[in-house]
């Protein structure tokens, strides 16, 4: 490494020597600084290069640089000076694990509420439902399917599937169309890899939206281009002129803002779609779970030649399950079971057959009916127990799903009630962590999927004396 005073002027090599534009990038910075920093290649009171001139350099936009060093600067290891730019901390902190890529990664820390959102209420597996349709699985299924292959999955889930999302969600789809996934984010893979084959580049996302959706579309070596979302959805007027060739869209539910694609921006954007040659990737995540209005027909119902939809059991059921499926156009799914063959060689069958157990008994449908029922409860006493002590702060987003936005009051920093929650054992992110480019008011993000009764309203008071203290 060469230094200049105490100014890196060094290259991105020195500075990064595993740099690897293939893997997630975001996550890939913020380690790597990490570890110069522990290892010493980056000294205290070192001055880093601008956001401007590493993103350049990285090949990377500035945004993600910029949170990456707030990041860094919140966790002690840089400090930010005006006039002098940001530096490695006179005396970083010490050895300590890099904060996981994904926020669920972590796993549950003993005695802290965390509000993750996304993420159902653990005791409400059904597990004896799930016991009995495993058992009878595993004894019917015949010795001749303990081999390989059924890349798209079991034809049992299969057929089970097409009624299933025809009937719930409305979907235009045959038993021969869908191809199960290892989960949500391998489906994604699989889709930029569609995307990809034909010389696709550029593939727009929601700002905010799912942050795992622009790390996996970048480590497919695509471009996620940002797109803001409105009080009607996605912005398809941008989507058109933004010279991208693909979107991922949560219609039902924006994921985090709550919000459902207005019927003409549907319409707009199926027929932006056909007329670019482009494929959609419906996330359709939350949709069972409602609360206040009717079903919303998924989008793929629409527009079956140009949409993909995407499911999993990750909210549904368990996300331990690792379960999700590609509903296809008839013409993608021979490319999308080889690319599902060559990831893994196929699916957990006894679990695919157990979930088409359930849902041609009627269990998941029971599961699901008892789910909203309690979910509904549950945001319910988070309605309240904002309404008690902060009065000042809104609820967005509710109307179904397991979280919910609050909005805090004009003046608050959301980086510092989310530092002062955590210091009081509640791990709660804000809505910046799902924003790219489109800044928002400070808000956080409530998961009231997880948590208690007890410690949802714990977790409410917490954040209200946290904000209380964070009024600029």
């Amino acid at each position: 490494m060469e230094k200049s005073g105490t100014t890196f002027t060094g290259t991105p090599e020195l500075l990064l020597p595993d740099w690897n534009p293939s893997r997630p990038r975001r996550a890939q910075l913020e380690s790597g600084l990490r570890t110069a920093i522990r290892e010493g290649r980056l000294r205290p009171d070192t001055r880093l290069p601008s956001t401007r001139a590493l993103a350049a350099e990285l090949g990377v936009s500035r945004r993600l640089v910029v949170d990456t060093y707030e990041q860094l600067t919140a966790e002690g290891h840089l400090v930010a000076r005006r006039g002098s730019g940001t530096r490695v901390a006179p005396q970083p902190p010490g050895p300590r694990q890099p904060a996981p890529s994904h926020p669920a990664e972590a796993g549950p820390q003993p005695g802290v509420i965390d509000l993750f959102a996304g993420a159902p209420e653990p005791a409400l597996f059904p597990r004896r439902a799930w016991s009995r349709a495993l058992r009878r699985a595993v004894e019917t299924l015949a010795d001749s399917r303990l081999s390989y292959g059924e890349f798209g999955g079991a034809e049992e889930l299969r057929l089970a599937l097409a009624e299933h999302l025809g009937r719930v969600r409305g979907a235009a789809v045959e038993p021969n169309q869908i191809v199960t996934t290892s989960g949500y984010q391998q489906g994604l893979r699989i889709f930029c890899q569609l995307v990809r084959s034909r010389g696709g580049r550029r593939v727009a996302i929601e700002d905010p939206g799912y942050p795992i959706a622009a790390w996996t579309i970048e480590s497919e070596q695509l471009d996620a281009v940002p797109i803001p979302i409105d009080d009607r959805g996605i912005d398809v007027d941008a989507i058109a002129s933004g010279d991208v060739d693909a979107a991922v869209v949560t219609p039902a539910h924006s994921m985090p803002l709550g919000v459902a694609l207005a019927p003409e921006r549907r319409r707009e954007l199926t027929a932006w779609a056909r007329e670019r040659g482009a494929l959609v990737l419906e996330d359709d995540y939350d949709a069972e779970l409602r609360y206040d209005r009717g079903p919303t027909g998924c989008l793929q119902g629409l527009a079956p030649d140009v949409v993909v939809l995407a499911g999993s059991l990750s909210k549904t059921l368990a996300p331990t399950l690792r379960l999700g499926w590609l509903c296809l156009p008839g013409d993608r799914v021979t490319e999308a079971m080889a690319q599902r063959a060559a990831f893994d060689g196929g699916g957990p069958r006894f679990t695919e057959i157990a979930f088409a157990e359930m849902l041609s008994s009627g269990a998941f449908d029971r599961h699901v009916r008892a789910s909203r029922q309690r979910y509904r409860a549950k945001r319910a006493l988070l309605l309240e127990a904002v309404a008690k002590v902060l009065p000042d702060a809104r609820l967005k987003g509710i109307a179904g799903g397991l979280h919910a936005v609050l909005e805090l009051p004009p003046g608050t920093d959301e980086k510092e009630v989310i530092a002062a929650a955590g210091r009081a054992g509640v791990k709660v992110q804000g809505l910046g962590d799902y924003t790219l480019d489109h800044p928002r008011p400070p808000s956080l993000v409530i998961g009231y999927g997880p948590p208690s009764d007890r410690e949802l309203q714990r977790a409410v008071a917490v954040i209200a004396e946290a904000a209380s203290c964070a009024r600029r």
